[in-house]
């Protein structure tokens, strides 16, 4: 759950001036600027941008960036092929994204919405906006301030005795595109779990040179927990003020496109999220329809989860976040976010 913390760091340099949110990314990383879009057919079949990547379009995974493993077209290949992955360590931040820029987007920037790279492009913006490494950046602006100690890019070895081994289904196998509905029957046929990865042998407890904006951090629940409620008190705690009201409230707006939920922009391929009646906010995604959701939850709640089904919602109707940790790849195994979205609007009685 890298992005939202991610997304506040940019949002942090917006209030300072750094830059504002409909300026054309290759204003700051020009390589941007002659970046083509995929036009269908055979990875050659290509045409130049109509409108420039906006820095709101990475926030709202409506750049045309992708990821290597969706596997649907021709572009996410060449991701695989070009190793693009912001989590290994084949490079610095500043050189993955320079080679990203060469690949061709998947369609026009601010057309669909596809869970994408996006936010890794955006941790590379806050470090030419802030002049630190985005570990640098986070740490001393957000992790400390918040006291949050135990999160960051890499496992202190000192506490590598408390980090979680990561877990996947017994049956089905770790896939990053699992369909995301399973029937009951399939559901049956996944009870129990293998050891997918131990807490010994995480690319995590090394260091890196490859600070993923998108997916890269590691924490702890109470960390989490500090970050929700600063989100939810209006961008403090406890005495220190990350955010003023006013952008955290613009953060939980919908931003797409003429109020669209998801469903109406892009393919539900792989998310974190339903679709249908859900848009998506700077950083995280923001319920607009309960009832075409299918959940009971309020209009204005914002949430987002990770790979390993991880997961957090915000309702500031009810004044309540929530925090869900785990770590069990891939996150559709089991439905466990809308599961306790039940369990706690349940209890809800005054």
């Amino acid at each position: 759950m890298t992005k939202p913390i991610t997304t506040v760091a940019a949002m942090m340099l917006y209030e300072k001036g750094c830059f504002h949110l409909d300026d054309p990314v290759a204003k700051f990383i020009p390589e941007f600027s002659d970046t083509p879009v995929w036009s269908g057919g055979g990875i050659g079949a290509v045409e130049p941008q109509e409108t420039p990547i906006l820095v709101r379009h990475l926030m709202t995974h409506t750049s045309g960036l992708t990821y290597g493993f969706m596997q649907t077209n021709p572009v996410d290949e060449r991701y695989r092929n070009e190793r693009i992955d912001f989590q290994g360590d084949r490079g610095t931040l500043a050189e993955m994204v320079e080679r990203l820029s060469h690949i061709p987007l998947i369609c026009q920037p601010g057309s669909q919405w596809n869970y994408s790279v996006s936010t890794d492009v955006l941790g590379r913006l806050v470090e030419i906006w802030s002049g630190q490494s985005l570990d640098e950046f986070m740490t001393s602006e957000i992790f400390s301030p918040l006291k949050m100690s135990d999160t960051g890019f890499s496992v202190d070895p000192d506490k590598a005795d408390r980090f979680s081994a990561l877990y996947s289904p017994l049956h089905g196998g770790g896939s990053m595109n699992a369909t995301v509905k399973a029937s009951t029957e399939q559901a049956e046929e996944r009870r129990g779990l293998k050891l997918e990865e131990s807490f010994k042998q995480s690319s995590y407890l090394k260091s890196t040179r490859c600070f993923s904006g998108g997916g890269g951090l590691v924490s702890s629940i109470d960390d989490y927990a500090r970050f929700c409620q600063m989100l939810l008190s209006g961008g403090e705690l406890a005495g220190e003020r990350l955010l003023g009201r006013k952008t955290v409230e613009h953060m939980r707006l919908n931003h797409l496109p003429n109020n669209n939920d998801m469903a109406a922009l892009g393919q539900p391929v792989w998310s974190e999220t339903s679709y249908e009646g859900i848009g998506f906010g700077l950083g995280f995604a923001v319920v607009l329809d309960p009832p075409k959701a299918s959940i009971v939850t309020s209009v204005g709640e914002h949430h987002w989860g990770g790979a390993a089904s991880t997961f957090f919602w915000l309702d500031p109707l009810e004044d309540l976040f929530v925090v869900f940790f785990t770590q069990l790849i891939p996150s559709s195994t089991y439905p466990i976010r809308r599961e306790l979205r039940t369990r706690v609007y349940q209890a809800l009685v005054n």
